[in-house]
């Protein structure tokens, strides 16, 4: 059935079968301790894992060397270009080679300034492969700040020798920067171009030795393949160190939940289409690795989540019709929207499709419904649809491997992972153990220390409750940051994780995103970044007051009401942290950003443009 805005629904008890789902049904264990708080771990054993990730490159090039591993599309919007595993392999050796021919070891490192590339996975898997670690860094540190200061911070740390960017020019003034720290920086550009750069074409010409061969037999768990930087919502980056053996411990534990067999290289490889950064965990460990894992394709998305640059998404779903589709809630948001306009495309879109993944933030019910209609008008069935949760310290620690009929959930611990739940004023905040869990910050014994309890449970800073606290094996829901929730003056707590996307629901498909506003006032209010859609309405404030109205009417206490709202006409800022380059919207920074917006929303009477619902 389809509503008069073209936008399909749902018909209340009437909806079909979900396409199979692979994996096993929840089998969890847990105990309850006196304190309060809780430990929750799978009982299934972990499964079959590579030795490393650059082990793995050499089995999967040695299985079938032809077969596409990256796809890219040249300038413009031409045609694809493919790099197979067995040039992946020829690659990563050759530039092995380069980087161990000048003396780098596990104590060096390599920073890569330029986004997902085939010339950026060459540097990363040569670099797996010499056992020298990798830096990707996210390149808005590069190419939108006005005074590299974080560029500089994470430089400071890691100390790399050799800065690898795509193209010369765009990278220049980063360049300049990095040089007056370190004179004797080598910088590698695919193009060539750039103040004294060394072309990657003469690393890819490098002849490899034993010594490669050598480099890689030294690999073990412990040894560190990259360092990842959290996104610095809390000051500046801090790096992460991310080993093989941590890497290799997701794949192992994802196997222990599935019900088919290692991957068949005869079989049909899997195919995807990728946008988000390889500079965080989500694409650039748990998507680049499980890609690998599966002999599958990888297609790289130079589309963005975000008007102007989606369209690029929408013309690659066209030709790319993948079996696996991951994105944050709001590239879901925008697909959605194109999908209800457009049959082909979503003809397209669900033509091999298995399942749908989301992480970062909460997927909306409301979202869900929409991309369960649109399923089953194409396909007859209904898609499903999964998260694992995580973060940059801990790879993924919590999945939901099974058939859910709701959204929220994150999951349970993956095979080898242990979560603590510990009482925290009214909530419960979520630690974690286990073997893909990083041992600190790199360069920062301080913040090490305070990253972790007693027990040496990594404390990730969010909230957890249980589905149903009887049946522990329905799952868990995100409950919000415990940094980010505030009281209002009433003493009244504000749960921003779950308010935030509640919002998002009852104003779909009007707004993008927003931030919650509240602490120490006497009520909650809403700074709102509007949609295409909400832009392209005539009163736009009148709309969401009504949409807000109607969500407070219902809502319940006033934790849960939005008394105040202003829209934004400026959208969040990448580079001064109010939105990660994933397109994850960053409370703290953009509250701080926008200070003087929310005074306004406080305000007797209240400023200009603040609407009262």
């Amino acid at each position: 059935m389809t509503p008069a805005d073209g936008a399909p629904t749902l018909a209340k008890n009437v909806l079909p079968a979900f396409k199979p789902l692979p994996m096993k049904a929840p089998d969890v264990g847990i105990e309850r301790r006196g304190d309060g708080s809780i430990l929750i771990w799978s009982n299934y054993p972990m499964g079959a894992g590579p030795r490393s990730i650059a082990h793995l490159l050499a089995d999967r090039a040695a299985s079938f060397p032809d077969r596409p591993f990256i796809r890219q599309r040249a300038p413009g919007h031409g045609p694809w270009r493919t790099l197979t595993y067995g040039e992946a392999l020829a690659s990563a050796e050759a530039i092995g080679q380069w980087l161990l021919s000048r003396s780098l070891t596990g104590a060096d490192a390599v920073m890569v300034l330029s986004g997902n590339s085939i010339n950026h996975a060459r540097m990363m898997l040569g670099a797996y492969t010499a056992g020298v670690p990798i830096a990707p860094i996210s390149p808005a540190y590069s190419l939108l700040s006005a005074d590299h200061e974080k560029l500089r911070h994470c430089f400071a740390v890691v100390r790399p020798r050799v800065v690898f960017a795509e193209a010369g020019a765009p990278f220049q003034r980063a360049f300049d920067t990095l040089r007056s720290l370190d004179p004797a920086l080598v910088f590698v550009t695919a193009d060539g171009c750039g103040d004294g750069a060394v072309s990657l074409e003469s690393l890819l010409a490098t002849a490899p030795t034993k010594e490669v061969g050598r480099a890689r037999e030294s690999l073990g768990p412990a040894s560190v393949a990259k360092y990842l930087f959290t996104s610095g919502s809390t000051g500046m980056p801090k790096a992460a160190p991310q080993t093989h053996g941590m890497m290799t411990a997701v794949i192992a534990a994802q196997e222990g939940l599935r019900t088919e067999n290692a991957p068949d290289p005869d079989a049909q490889p899997p195919e995807s289409l990728e946008w988000m950064p390889w500079s965080h965990i989500s694409a650039g460990n748990i998507g680049f690795n499980g890609n690998l894992w599966a002999g599958g394709t990888v297609h790289l998305d130079e589309g963005r989540p975000v008007p102007g640059l989606f369209e690029t998404t929408i013309k690659n779903l066209h030709e790319v019709s993948p079996m696996v589709f991951g994105s944050a809630p709001i590239a879901f948001s925008m697909l959605a929207d194109a999908m209800e306009k457009d049959a082909v495309l979503r003809a397209a879109f669900f033509r091999n499709l298995r399942y749908m993944g989301y992480g970062g933030a909460t997927l909306s019910d409301d979202l869900y419904a929409r991309m369960q209609a649109l399923a089953i008008e194409e396909t007859g069935q209904r898609i499903p649809l999964t998260t694992m949760y995580g973060a940059t310290e801990t790879q993924g620690i919590t999945v939901v491997h099974w058939l859910a009929e709701r959204v929220g959930l994150i999951g349970l611990p993956l095979p080898g992972i242990t979560l603590k739940l510990v009482p925290n004023g009214e909530k419960l905040e979520v630690r974690v153990k286990g073997p893909t869990v990083t041992t600190g910050y790199l360069g920062d014994p301080e913040l090490t220390a305070q990253a972790f309890d007693e027990e040496g449970f990594y404390k990730l800073g969010d909230a957890a409750r249980f589905v149903d606290d009887a049946d522990p094996s329905k799952g868990l829901v995100f409950d919000g940051r415990v940094t980010e929730d505030f009281k209002l003056d009433s003493g009244t707590w504000v749960s921003v994780g779950t308010l935030r996307p509640d919002l998002l629901a009852a104003c779909s498909p009007l707004v993008q995103d927003a931030l919650i506003a509240g602490h120490d006032q006497p009520f909650a209010a809403a700074l709102i970044w509007p949609s295409a859609a909400g832009m392209a309405e005539n009163d736009l404030a009148a709309r969401l007051a009504e949409r807000i109205g109607g969500f407070n009417a219902s809502a319940g206490g006033s934790s849960r009401r939005i008394a105040r709202f202003v829209i934004l006409g400026e959208p969040p800022s990448l580079d001064a942290g109010e939105i990660t380059d994933k397109g994850y919207v960053n409370q703290r920074a953009g509250l701080a950003r926008r200070s003087a917006l929310v005074e306004s929303l406080y305000s007797r009477p209240p400023g200009p443009g603040v609407v009262v619902p």
